[in-house]
């Protein structure tokens, strides 16, 4: 399943998708593919946050910053990936050296292809009213192409507003989703607890 989670800075979109992966996930693998390249000490700060709202959630973390679908590479068994973030997949793809913006669909595409399920992580950027250069106007245009391309592609798309997650597409069968796997997860640990007590009465 490809869902897409966006919302403004700080609005909690984050955290959500983390929890939309660990209820997919059961006994699947659980990637974070990050995009975000440590600059200043601002975005040190966001990665450190980052890292610590994903402790002790299972996840192995892949650091890739442009060509999204080198990361395949890295990944087997269909396991539930979390790519965070796409506006600064984008910028790295627009601004630095080898970067090719115009693939990035493509190359999410090629990642899904190994996924049981991907969730990625976009920023509305397009409402705070500010004046910008016309590099950064070009970006914000990209960035919303991008995010209607990968919506149409999409199973699921969720808005998050101040932590409360709005669906614009696929509620049903997200939920659906989840509770099946919930149904799964339950399943397996009867058989467990059967298989036990079994060991258990036969010694």
């Amino acid at each position: 399943m490809l869902i897409v989670v966006t919302g403004v800075s700080g609005s909690g979109k984050s955290e959500y998708a983390e929890q939309i992966c660990c209820k997919l996930s059961g006994d699947r693998k659980k990637y974070y593919i990050a995009t975000m390249q440590p600059y200043g000490e601002e975005g040190k700060k966001r990665i450190l946050r980052h890292h610590r709202l994903r402790s002790g959630k299972g996840f192995e973390t892949i650091e890739q910053y442009m060509h999204i679908g080198e990361a395949a590479e890295r990944i087997s068994n269909k396991p539930v990936v979390l790519l965070e973030c796409m506006s600064n997949l984008l910028a790295n793809e627009c601004f630095e050296k080898g970067g090719n913006p115009d693939n990035i669909i493509d190359e999410c595409m090629k990642l899904y292809q190994v996924c049981g399920h991907l969730v990625i992580v976009t920023n509305e950027v397009f409402f705070d009213g500010c004046e910008y250069d016309t590099d950064t106007k070009n970006y914000i245009k990209r960035l919303g192409r991008l995010n209607i391309q990968l919506a149409k592609k999409a199973d699921a798309v969720v808005e998050v507003v101040y932590s409360i997650p709005v669906f614009h597409k696929g509620k049903n069968i997200l939920e659906d989703k989840i509770r099946n796997r919930q149904i799964s997860n339950i399943n397996r640990s009867r058989n467990r607890q059967i298989s036990n007590i079994n060991k258990i009465l036969k010694i």
